[in-house]
């Protein structure tokens, strides 16, 4: 029985795990996603500021940040230090080129458009000279259809494992209890009440998923350790041993609550048949 409750521990530990890695990617993809604002060369830094100011009121907007033409020359210019036309070229004209930014994140894929109305046509639209929303509209929708497909991925998988380790546990419990039926047959008929027979199969069952929970702690433990420096590279950001680390003791409960369930309730189960004598 400890064995099955290993395992089903270890199915719910790691859809636990598995939906952080998601939410990382979600997160990592949706940070790639942002509109740029253009403004008009003699718009003064107080006004972008203002602007900035009244984005930020908008519940959607995640993050506004302001890139002075002076910073996009600096920024500009690191990009293309290997490139020495393009550098001269720059030398040539003599002045600054580049204009004042404001770089828009917003949660969801609509809020950009919002966004864009918003600037395009309300008080602000003298100050800038374009967004580059239309540009990129195709690309934000396809980042956050990829990410919807990655979150409803992610549920419909965790709830088939989910189900699976709940069958195999109930089971391989229910055939566990059945080796005892004679037993229990016996005792019923010598007059034991049913919460006295029930009594051990249901300790049982709770002694299994507190043992399956902490010897899945430390496995994970190691796993994480092992594994993360990897996930890293690809997935920048996770560190899935330290969110593992940080969130030990919430994993920890929430593993004792999935064993305890599944043990007490498998065995609850399994011997209400043969109570019937």
């Amino acid at each position: 029985m400890v064995g099955t409750m290993i395992i089903a521990t270890f199915v719910f530990t790691g859809i636990l795990l598995l939906n952080v890695l998601s939410d990382n990617l979600i997160k990592n993809l949706q940070e790639k996603v942002d509109i740029s604002v253009y403004f008009e060369q003699e718009v003064r830094e107080s006004d972008i500021v203002m602007v900035k100011q009244e984005l930020l009121k908008f519940p959607e907007v995640t993050k506004v940040e302001y890139v002075p033409k002076e910073e996009a020359l600096k920024q500009f210019k690191e990009r293309h230090k290997n490139d020495p036309l393009i550098l001269e070229s720059l030398e040539e004209l003599g002045e600054n080129p580049l204009q004042d930014t404001l770089n828009i994140k917003a949660a969801q894929y609509g809020s950009y458009e919002d966004v864009a109305e918003f600037l395009v046509q309300g008080k602000f639209k003298d100050f800038i000279d374009k967004i580059n929303y239309r540009q990129n509209e195709a690309i934000i929708a396809k980042i956050f259809q990829i990410s919807d497909a990655i979150k409803s991925g992610g549920i419909i998988f965790s709830l088939v494992l989910a189900i699976i380790a709940v069958l195999v546990s109930f089971n391989t419990i229910r055939l566990a209890i059945y080796s005892s039926r004679e037993e229990i047959s016996v005792m019923k008929l010598v007059g034991a009440s049913n919460w006295f027979i029930r009594g051990p199969f249901l300790l049982q069952g709770i002694l299994s998923g507190i043992f399956a929970a902490l010897i899945n702690l430390g496995i994970f433990f190691g796993i994480t350790w092992k594994i993360s420096p990897s996930i890293n590279n690809y997935l920048p950001g996770s560190e899935l041993f330290l969110y593992y680390k940080v969130h030990i003791v919430e994993t920890l409960l929430i593993l004792l609550g999935v064993g305890i369930a599944l043990g007490v309730i498998s065995s609850f189960i399994a011997v209400r048949r043969y109570l019937k004598v």
